[in-house]
């Protein structure tokens, strides 16, 4: 199987941090190696396939924390594992708990703070990037955890690029006109961008952060993507966790 793994967390061997995609050892179309319920895909097939990605990472997938995305702004601490409720964004100071994004064209961000010994991770599309869920979860980071963002190291993983990416005009006014491209008369939103800048503006450093060149739309032999496939997209998960051990 393939998971794509950030470069940015190499120098922290006690972070795992992995981004599933299409190929796997029991990828079916239309799902392909999906690993969410939300789809029409069978239980078993996802139960296996999620067993078989935790198991490449090197995980329980019985210490995982998931939640309900609902494309908003809330943020959860959680300290144990399973569904933990509506929300977009996780954090946790405990280790050995993984937690999951669900995506297949949203930005999955990851984010490590190895002072404070802290791991989030966001879901991010353009409505949860109206409302600003990365600068939000940043400066719950700063205020609830004294976590500071000179020491914060950031993954966005594979999504959909902004040439890929066409929104309706009232969808385009909520941005600022830098990540808008208009082009014969249609709007393109980059919102890989549009997290990014909220990253350097609430004070992370630039070589802290990096951003993955893949787009989901493009990339349909190897990603997910809802935009391209529609209902017969699966979906991926990317995860970030801080073992106790190395």
């Amino acid at each position: 199987m393939l998971i794509v793994k950030p470069f940015i967390f190499k120098k922290f061997p006690e972070i795992v941090c992995g981004f599933s995609t299409k190929v796997g050892p029991n990828s079916f179309p239309p799902y392909y190696f999906n690993l969410s319920y939300s789809v029409d895909d069978k239980k078993e097939i996802v139960d296996l396939n999620r067993k078989i990605f935790f198991t490449e990472l090197g995980l329980n997938e019985e210490k995982v924390s998931y939640q309900k995305q609902v494309h908003g702004n809330n943020i959860r601490e959680v300290n144990s594992s399973g569904n933990c409720g509506e929300s977009d964004a996780l954090i946790t100071t405990s280790k050995n708990l993984g937690l999951a994004i669900s995506s297949a064209d949203c930005p999955a961000i990851f984010i490590y703070d190895p002072v404070k010994k802290i791991t989030a991770a966001i879901h991010s599309g353009w409505r949860g990037t109206e409302k600003k869920i990365v600068q939000k979860t940043i400066v719950k980071l700063k205020d609830d955890f004294k976590s500071n963002p000179l020491d914060m190291v950031v993954y966005l993983g594979p999504s959909i690029s902004q040439k890929n990416y066409e929104v309706g005009e009232e969808v385009a006014q909520k941005f600022d006109e830098e990540f808008i491209l208009k082009k014969k008369g249609k709007f393109y939103l980059d919102i890989k961008s549009a997290n990014y800048k909220m990253m350097l503006d609430e004070g992370v450093i630039k070589s802290n952060i990096q951003i993955s060149k893949l787009c989901s739309y493009e990339y349909e032999i190897l990603l997910h993507s809802y935009r391209r496939d529609g209902q017969k997209s699966g979906r991926a998960l990317g995860l970030i966790t801080m073992k106790d051990s190395v």
